[in-house]
């Protein structure tokens, strides 16, 4: 449930849900959809700074499927699950790339502030299998995939993870990125596009000591 803020009380993310992504990363394609979480503080809108922190020397970004639950969704079938989607966004699941690689767990390299931009609105009533997804840094695309390329189909996922815990009315889950991944920089001006929902815009800007 979203608190009063209007935040989700999870992020449920995926990983490795497109062949070429994985294989960019020389990683295996997973038998079964890899999950991850976000936390809610990671959250920025539409026009937001994403803000590098200190820690990392390699932030990349990643373009994704948002999806917003509507109606609460509990070891669900497929089309159970589908029928619980309240709406899709725009997503940059923005990753430290250096830390995950260090970590071999994925929270802090995925977790800091600012590192979910989602927006700039929520479209309903759209066929999933038509979405695409990319990304452009100053302008010059760097990824492009659409949802029929998911290894795991959107309602495959949302049963799956339902399975593993309830997920709520305002809940945000992120599909996974397609192939193309890469550094962001202060100054950079970082663009997600969903054809038919919108344009995520967030600029670039080192932290500030």
């Amino acid at each position: 449930m979203a608190d009063r803020n209007g935040r989700p009380s999870k992020i449920v993310c995926v990983g490795r849900n497109y062949v070429e992504h994985a294989r960019e990363h020389g990683a295996e394609v997973p038998k079964a959809p890899l999950l991850f979480l976000k936390p809610p503080s990671a959250l920025i809108g539409n026009g937001e700074p994403i803000i590098l922190p200190p820690a990392s020397s390699q932030v990349e970004h990643e373009a994704e499927i948002g999806i917003v639950i509507g109606t609460r969704i509990r070891r669900a079938t497929p089309a159970e699950a589908e029928a619980g989607i309240r709406g899709f966004v725009c997503l940059n699941d923005v990753t430290a790339r250096d830390l995950q690689r260090a970590d071999g767990q994925w929270s802090r390299a995925k977790g800091f502030d600012t590192f979910c931009p989602v927006g700039p609105r929520v479209v309903a009533g759209l066929n999933w299998r038509e979405l695409e997804v990319l990304a452009r840094v100053n302008g010059v695309e760097r990824q492009r995939g659409r949802a029929s390329e998911m290894v795991f189909p959107i309602p495959d996922l949302l049963s799956y993870i339902s399975h593993v815990m309830t997920l709520e009315p305002g809940d945000l889950v992120a599909t996974g990125t397609p192939a193309g991944v890469g550094p962001i920089r202060a100054g950079d001006m970082v663009e997600v596009e969903i054809p038919g929902v919108g344009v995520l815009r967030n600029p670039v800007e080192a932290m500030i000591a």
